[in-house]
């Protein structure tokens, strides 16, 4: 058997650990030959320089992440991409008993960002910066050592609201499940199009119904795909077989 790869995901309880142990399952049931380690890390922004300095073989990176890397239009090092992973359209999820019920009502609230190397804080940024909006100066900002931290502080009333994006995100599941139910907050509609033309990189994204317990129509928003990742010099038929 050849010596296990290595696979940079993110803090515990958030999307990426969870997706890289989906991950590492699937690709040793198909390639019973193959054997990968996921390690949590920072997040996406510890993710490049761990695979650029041959630290790690694999990484999950937020697209605001891989935009910056590439945005010369070359592989920064020989960072390949393997696959895209999921899209992610960044929305806020209070309970659904909180009074808020826009990105407005929010302002000057404790707000869960998340892991400050999390890509997820990244396109909280951007987003906000389309709308005029700094996540330190217009809210009450707090940043986490673990991404599954945050569920806990919304339900317990210690935030108004926490970040995170896409279907099936732990969170957002967390809060949704909670005993008062969520609800998402996204940029409005006449919002949306001053966001995508300052932030050019973003897409027009969608949350589906139904992606959480109790949420019965799409909520939608702006968000980035995510990546699959390889380092430098990582065998081109091994990312084949991957």
């Amino acid at each position: 058997m050849a010596a296990p790869l290595t696979l940079a995901t993110a803090t515990p309880g958030g999307g990426f650990p969870a997706y890289g142990e989906a991950f590492v399952a699937a690709i040793e049931a198909a390639d019973p030959g193959l054997r990968l380690l996921p390690r949590n890390t920072r997040g996406s922004t510890e993710n490049v320089p761990l695979l650029l300095s041959g630290a790690v073989d694999l990484a999950l990176v937020q697209g605001e992440v891989v935009q910056a890397a590439f945005a010369g239009g070359a592989a920064p090092g020989g960072l390949g991409i393997l696959w895209a992973m999921y899209s992610a359209p960044g929305l806020f999820v209070v309970r659904a008993d909180s009074p808020a019920r826009s990105i407005a009502d929010l302002r000057g609230r404790r707000i869960a960002w998340g892991a400050r190397g999390s890509g997820l804080v990244l396109l909280a940024r951007a987003v906000l910066d389309g709308l005029g909006l700094d996540a330190e100066r217009d809210f009450d900002p707090v940043f986490l050592d673990r991404a599954g931290d945050g569920p806990a502080m919304v339900l317990a009333g210690q935030v108004a609201a926490l970040w995170g994006g896409g279907a099936g995100w732990p969170g957002f599941a967390a809060v949704a499940a909670g005993p008062a139910g969520a609800r998402f907050i996204a940029p409005a509609a006449a919002e949306i199009p001053g966001i995508l033309a300052r932030q050019p990189f973003l897409r027009p994204m969608a949350l589906p119904a139904g992606s959480y317990a109790g949420q019965d129509s799409a909520v939608e928003s702006v968000g980035s795909w995510s990546f699959v990742l390889a380092r430098p010099g990582l065998a081109e038929p091994l990312g084949h077989r991957l």
